[in-house]
């Protein structure tokens, strides 16, 4: 006769489960991947940004666009980033975090680099309208007469 099994008396583990840590090769191949795509979606970003100011007309003088919308898609890559991070840590995938992380630092760098190269510009431009790399009157620059 089988006599029925009683559950455990006492059980001490905490939590649902035990987590492992993400195995160290693909821990290193995704922050090496993230941080190419990355860096790929940045390279693409300002090269538009420098292209905008590219023309092959030797009579047409073309400025720069502004780059508060470059910065705000630079800021988006430094968004995924953190958030990137965050997915990381939870899977305690060290080399991932890490990665991120000087990503994120270096995005928030050009973002507020840029921000204060461009808020310069901006105010240059407003105060003096022919300064060098300004491009004539801009809309909303409160210029006011015929």
């Amino acid at each position: 006769m089988d006599l029925p099994k009683a559950p455990p008396a006492f059980d001490a583990t905490t939590g649902p489960e035990e987590r492992h840590r993400a195995d160290r090769g693909a821990d290193i191949g995704i922050g090496c991947g993230l941080v190419f795509v990355e860096l790929t979606a940045l390279v693409l970003i300002f090269g538009l940004w420098f292209l905008s100011g590219f023309t092959l007309d030797p009579v047409e003088t073309v400025g720069t666009d502004s780059l508060w919308n470059y910065l705000a898609a630079a800021g988006g890559v430094g968004v995924l980033a953190v958030v990137a991070a965050g997915f990381a840590a939870r899977a305690r995938a060290i080399a991932t975090v890490i990665s991120q992380g000087v990503m994120a630092a270096l995005v928030c760098t050009l973002v507020f680099g840029g921000a204060a190269l461009q808020s310069h510009e901006d105010t240059l431009c407003r105060d003096m309208p022919s300064a060098a790399g300004c491009k004539g009157v801009r809309s909303g620059a409160g210029v006011s007469g015929p």
